[in-house]
């Protein structure tokens, strides 16, 4: 093994940065390890919030760029996307010839990652295996598990799920989510100027008052149906009577549909109750749920960081189907009379016990800890053939 292993970490996202940073951070500072990162897809762009600013402002210096986004999103143009990462991100690889490579979750350009490095013979590290949910990630999550060579789960059934999809037992290493480590060890006071601090179009909120979180993404194997889902929830925030802070979809098929419906509203309604935000810092994103009186939409961070903030939380439609979640949690279908019943069940509850479910706060530093010594095994074989 080298004095210093070189880990290179590939952040796509917003919510790709928030779930690894802790990793990062611990990687960072390892004295046997050597951190690499590379920066690519939306996290490059303005309109999904310039994440790489927010990873430099952070003191994560990129070690490359990484452009793969083909505009539309379409299921068309998130195909081509992965490949063009497959393409761009083997350059990367080549040039800058990483020990190990670390990827997150099971978005399209985690499979570019996978696909990439372990083409090239370059270990896989994968966080939040095992996982269960609905779209395409289910299908994307379960086939880079297959490429991976190492595995960090966040939970005792992922881990489980793992080991029953063949997977070699001191390959799998339960560490909880990374993300859990970012609350445990953020100040998650409200700054009083948050909500000013990141521009965006609409409402001023105030806050000292009550206030929602809305953050819905298109859901991909429903390609074209993004307009109508996102009315009811429009429909349903609009009767409840409370400022909404609006986080702006992400880059998956059907975004333009989501985003068509959220400006045709605004357009239409002229709302004095709402927010539109392209993205917060991973820190200010924990600050704004932590505080909210309810986060709605069909963002894992309802069930991940909600779950072990205590925050009530109604998840809509199918993007999150199967997977674990807290007593935080009320589902409800793409209905605005269910959606706008289950809020108002949320807002008389209130805060809930924290869960858990999804780590302690630890995960970063075992993760680091767990590369340092790892013995990786490039040929993979399922465990229970001989």
């Amino acid at each position: 093994m080298p004095e210093r292993r070189k880990i290179c970490v590939v952040v796509n996202s917003r919510a790709n940065y928030g779930r690894i940073k802790s990793a990062m951070r611990a990687i960072q500072q390892h004295p046997r390890l050597e951190l690499q990162l590379l920066v690519g897809a939306s996290a490059l762009l303005h309109r999904f919030g310039s994440v790489i600013d927010i990873i430099r402002n952070d003191g994560f210096e990129p070690t490359a760029v990484v452009h793969s986004i083909v505009e539309g999103e379409t299921p068309t143009t998130m195909a081509k996307s992965t490949g063009l990462g497959v393409l761009e991100l083997a350059s990367q690889f080549e040039n800058i010839r990483p020990d190990v490579v670390l990827t997150v979750a099971d978005r399209f350009e985690t499979i570019a990652t996978a696909i990439a490095a372990s083409y090239m013979n370059i270990p896989v590290a994968h966080t939040q295996g095992g996982e269960v949910t609905g779209s395409i990630d289910e299908s994307v999550r379960h086939a880079v598990t297959k490429l991976s060579h190492i595995h960090f789960p966040a939970t005792e059934r992922a881990h489980e799920f793992l080991l029953r999809m063949g997977e070699e037992e001191d390959t799998v290493h339960l560490t909880g989510c990374p993300a859990m480590d970012l609350v445990a060890d953020a100040d998650l006071t409200l700054p009083p100027d948050l909500f000013k601090r990141y521009a965006g179009v609409g409402a001023d909120i105030n806050p000292d008052r009550p206030y929602l979180v809305v953050l819905q993404h298109p859901v991909t194997t429903e390609y074209g149906q993004g307009f109508t889902q996102i009315s009811e929830t429009l429909n349903a925030i609009s009767k409840i009577g409370m400022q909404v802070a609006w986080l702006w979809p992400n880059v998956d098929a059907g975004s333009d549909d989501v985003s068509k419906g959220l400006r045709v509203f605004r357009e239409h309604h002229n709302p004095d109750y709402l927010h539109f935000y392209r993205n917060f810092s991973p820190e200010d994103y924990l600050r704004l749920i932590k505080h909210c009186a309810c986060l709605v939409g069909n963002s894992s961070s309802g069930l991940r960081e909600g779950a072990f903030m205590g925050i009530p939380c109604v998840n809509i439609g199918t993007r999150q189907q199967g997977r674990e979640r807290g007593a935080n949690v009320i589902d409800v279908p793409y209905e605005a009379g269910k959606i706008e019943a289950a809020i108002g069940r949320q807002l008389a509850h209130g805060a809930y016990e924290p869960s858990t479910l999804f780590g302690n706060g630890t995960a970063g530093n075992q993760i680091a800890d767990i590369l340092a010594v790892a013995d990786f095994r490039i040929q993979k074989k399922l465990s229970y053939v001989g």
